[in-house]
């Protein structure tokens, strides 16, 4: 039986928390069309749903969160297809600063390139020390447009540079430093922490922890819209002239076996 972008982003409810958990492990969680499509799907239920009081988001397996775009799909990309695969990133990180309930990411392992935008939309992260944060997109030929937007918004011109242009991973240490983590715990209490969290936030007076997150969404909104802009010709550029590509089936055929 194929599996479907149903296995591969699962949900379920714990005391009106909604775990959703990325569950691609063979992939370190790397996400393709179906899955971005599934987990908008979950959020947006999820602020409907009066029963759903916080989201905990997660993934399978000790190694990653999230290693972000699978490459088998971004090297198929062609200019135009790259333009609407960034549409596709706007609807959903447009998603997640719209979503008014407490939001934590529960950092099980690495969170890479979107991974890591994800990640940091979230209200709060809790990660452990073989978690690690960053941004190599440069490494696989690809333009940090929205990832250079959201590590200056979080931490300044200077790292954002040099997250964008060296493409290393940040270690947990550093990260939790830094306060690209919020938390950090040993790897068996991320997700209890975050879950507990999570009922923390839910439990604060509603329509104030609204607000609040409205007031953070419109101070950033102008620079969200600038960088989809930016992003969608960018990355037409670099598909088109077939970088990427290159670089990324390069990194497919050496992992053949």
């Amino acid at each position: 039986m194929s599996e479907t972008a149903d296995d591969h982003v699962l949900a379920e409810i714990r005391s009106g928390i909604l775990l959703i958990t990325l569950n691609r492990p063979r992939r370190l969680n790397a996400w393709d069309a179906p899955m971005r499509a599934r987990l908008l799907h979950l959020l947006a239920d999820a602020a409907a749903e009066a029963a759903v009081e916080a989201v905990v988001l997660t993934g399978t397996g000790p190694r990653a969160f999230c290693a972000g775009q699978d490459l088998n799909e971004g090297a198929t990309f062609d200019g135009d297809r790259a333009e609407a695969w960034i549409g596709e990133w706007e609807s959903l990180y447009g998603a997640i600063r719209r979503f008014e309930k407490p939001l934590v990411c529960a950092l099980n392992g690495l969170a890479a390139g979107s991974a890591f935008h994800v990640a940091l939309l979230c209200d709060l992260r809790i990660g452990h020390a073989g978690s690690s944060l960053g941004q190599p997109e440069i490494n696989s030929g690809m333009v940090s447009a929205m990832g250079f937007w959201i590590i200056r918004e979080m931490l300044g011109l200077s790292r954002a540079t040099e997250l964008v242009l060296t493409g290393r991973m940040v270690p947990a240490e550093e990260c939790h430093r830094i306060g690209l983590l919020h938390h950090l715990v040993p790897e068996a209490e991320v997700l209890p922490r975050a879950l507990g969290l999570a009922a923390e936030l839910a439990a604060k007076p509603k329509l104030a922890f609204r607000l609040n997150k409205a007031r953070i969404r419109m101070a950033t909104q102008p620079g969200f819209e600038d960088t989809f802009r930016a992003a969608r010709a960018l990355h037409r550029e670099a598909f088109t002239d077939g970088e990427p590509q290159r670089v990324m089936q390069g990194f497919l055929d050496k992992a053949k076996p």
